[in-house]
């Protein structure tokens, strides 16, 4: 195992930053989920409780589970661009040998930039996938390497010199035209070429990628059972010719495999039962071949291990990132059950083919039999790669099409996550800025965060569960828009059917109308309040925002259409209140039945793999901006002084040995300081070399 790691100055350096943070919260009466905050971000923690109840072997699995997860770091880092991991190198050595004023401003923006790009993963936006703008210039940080950077420290590549180092990467971090956007969904662009993300090598193009995966696609000799083609690994261009490099152990990103490989071991030897060790097992074999029919294997194994109390992700699973939508990030957590809350999930999915036959979708998209469908609410143990620092809130894999159809899926809501966003929300004045009057901000108080947690379980558990592609329909059809419009498709699930009256028969929902406050919250952050989150002038790119986006204002262009046609007020409008926009709803069971006649829409393009009725529906509705519009909520917002982003810092786990090694005892500590933790991890983790070519 080769391990890279940061110079003794480094360490000792980041021991001294935060050295007065100690583990002050670890008392229940001095922990707060609101820590530091910065640029547009505020990050939040999260209790573990429940852990200390928890057996030492479960307590050890966790441990190594945990530590699996955050040993693949640099594979998310170089996913995200191939310069990201040097060039976390040469800021982090800035920030630690920094021997000038650290109250200056170019340092205090330096700073920042830093922690925007440790948050991010990179220098893209973690969410908007613009190129950071340093608020520091080329002259200070020319002027700080020289003065205060050991050479050693320095991510020079073989045979280069500091000031061809800087030549080379300067213009990456401070041109604006360098690499401007990591993945870039513009309509009409070529997509991986205007790409910085690392999926694909140097003159690659969009229609030589289709085009290669197609011709894989149709030589496939069981096309009812396809693998998820591309899915781990580099397409490149030598010699003329396109090839992949797959991420294996002993191949692209093998240092980092290898390491992971290492801790799965150490956790199958401490696993709850044989069936959760063949995951284990299956896992490993899939990281030391890259064979994709493996990881279908492993899939289906870990999906039919419902049994345990601790559970995981480790490996390539979601592919935003990739502007063609099919390779996949590098992720991983370890949590285990919360048995109490998950009692509400189990009703869904138990229920899962009531839900099924009465979905308002056509019948020929629809599962005849809903197998293997399991939900639960976890408690996060340990967050890594793309959930870290910004994570999911809810989970449902795998995302092999006919796995799910065949063996099921299993679905988790993170019950300590959204209970950490909904305690630091409190009390910070943007329903009164927002919400449209007194009596909706009531409903919002009584019922928002059950409903909440609810369209959440939807999604996950029914959502994106529900519904079949066709025979013959290629599940990457719908190319960039499949990511929106599979959002799109569990997000109406769960709005037409919380809604439902069998909720309320099932004992999930307070009271029949209490789903009006999911109605209420999601047209306003369609339409108005996920605003803040882009930049004046830009259009709606990233997959999430432009579902949401999508289905509010397709909803509220027809609502108005209906209107019109039948003389009524419409459903929901928009409204003028004091020279401030809000949503009004007016008829919140109108609305449930455009959520449905949607639904119905999105499903057949999802089935049909209908990419020019995927295309308009994005195009038409979940792209452009109203900049009016979008300037008054900037402006309100910014009065309000709040972070649109959030994230999380993790907690560690302090491990006891005996004389013999072996584990004693497992505890978990909150107090550690975001720029500590970030600088450990590049210390503790840096797995891969600086270039992955």
């Amino acid at each position: 195992m080769t391990t890279k790691t940061l110079s003794l100055m480094l360490m000792l350096t980041a021991s001294l930053i935060t050295a007065s943070c100690q583990s002050a919260a670890d008392a229940d009466s001095s922990f707060s989920y609101n820590d530091e905050r910065f640029a547009d971000l505020q990050m939040l923690r999260y209790r573990v409780d429940g852990f200390d109840q928890l057996t030492l072997r479960q307590k050890t699995l966790i441990y190594y589970l945990s530590e699996a997860a955050l040993s693949g770091r640099d594979i998310l880092w170089d996913q995200n661009g191939r310069y990201n991991l040097r060039i976390r190198r040469l800021l982090e050595a800035v920030y630690t040998n920094y021997g000038d004023s650290r109250q200056s401003a170019n340092f205090k923006a330096f700073s920042v930039y830093l922690k925007r790009v440790w948050f991010a993963n990179g220098i893209h936006h973690h969410y908007g996938s613009d190129k950071f703008q340093p608020g520091f210039d080329e002259e200070f940080l020319r002027s700080a390497i020289e003065l205060y950077v050991p050479e050693s420290e320095l991510p020079l590549a073989e045979g280069q010199t500091v000031d061809e180092m800087m030549a080379e990467l300067f213009p990456i971090i401070f041109d604006p035209t360098v690499m401007p956007k990591r993945t870039n969904q513009a309509d009409g662009a070529d997509l991986v070429l205007t790409s910085a993300a690392n999926y694909y090598g140097e003159g690659v193009t969009q229609a030589e990628a289709e085009q290669f995966y197609l011709a894989m696609k149709e030589a496939a000799p069981d096309p009812a059972h396809p693998v998820m083609f591309g899915m781990n690994s580099r397409l490149v261009k030598e010699d003329g010719q396109l090839r992949e490099r797959v991420w294996r152990s002993g191949g692209l990103y093998g240092p980092a495999i290898d390491r992971i490989i290492y801790w799965l071991e150490q956790a199958r030897g401490v696993t709850e039962s044989d069936r959760q060790a063949a995951v284990i097992d299956k896992l490993i074999e899939f990281y030391r071949t890259g064979d994709l029919h493996t990881f279908d294997a492993y899939s289906i194994l870990w999906v039919e291990d419902t049994d345990g109390d601790v559970d995981f992700t480790n490996g390539f699973t979601e592919s935003y990132g990739d502007p063609l939508g099919m390779k996949a990030s590098w992720e991983g957590y370890a949590n285990f059950k919360d048995q109490a809350a998950t009692e509400r999930t189990r009703k869904l999915s138990a229920n899962a083919q009531w839900f099924e036959d009465h979905s308002p979708v056509d019948s020929r998209f629809k599962k005849e039999n809903c197998r293997g469908i399991t939900a639960k609410v976890i408690v996060a143990a340990m967050l890594g790669g793309d959930l870290y620092p910004s994570t999911a809130i809810g989970i449902n894999l795998p995302n092999s099409n006919w796995v799910r159809a065949e063996h099921g899926s299993k679905s988790v809501t993170i019950g300590n996550l959204t209970d950490a966003y909904n305690k630091a929300a409190r009390g910070n004045g943007f329903q009164d800025e927002f919400v449209v009057d007194a009596a909706t901000r009531q409903l919002i108080d009584t019922y928002g965060d059950v409903c909440d947690d609810l369209h959440t379980d939807l999604h996950e558990c029914l959502g994106h569960g529900s519904g079949k592609l066709l025979p013959g329909v290629d599940p990457d059809s719908l190319k960039a828009y499949g990511s929106a419009i599979e959002e799109a498709r569990a997000d109406l699930f769960g709005l037409y059917y919380i809604a439902d009256p069998k909720l309320h028969e099932l004992g999930l929902t307070p009271t029949a109308d209490a789903y009006q406050s999911q109605y209420y919250t999601y047209m306003m952050n369609g339409l108005l309040t996920q605003l803040v989150r882009i930049e004046q002038g830009a259009s709606i790119e990233e997959a999430h925002m432009r579902n949401r986006a999508m289905i509010a204002h397709w909803v509220l262009d027809h609502a108005t259409q209906q209107a019109t046609t039948q003389g009524t007020k419409p459903a929901v409008e928009l409204v003028k209140r004091g020279g401030k926009t809000y949503v009004r709803v007016n008829d919140y069971p109108a609305l449930r039945t455009l959520f449905g006649q949607l639904l119905a829409e999105v499903q057949r393009v999802k089935s049909e793999g209908d990419f020019a009725g995927a295309r308009t529906l994005i195009e038409t509705y979940g792209v452009k901006v109203d900049s009016t519009l979008h300037a008054e909520v900037l402006e309100r917002y910014r009065r309000l002084d709040l972070a649109p982003y959030k994230g999380f810092i993790n907690p560690e786990y302090v491990v006891t040995r005996d004389a013999d090694g072996n584990i004693t005892d497992v505890q978990v500590r909150y107090g550690e300081a975001y720029d500590h933790q970030m600088l450990r991890y590049s210390r503790d983790y840096a797995t891969l070399p600086l270039v992955n070519e």
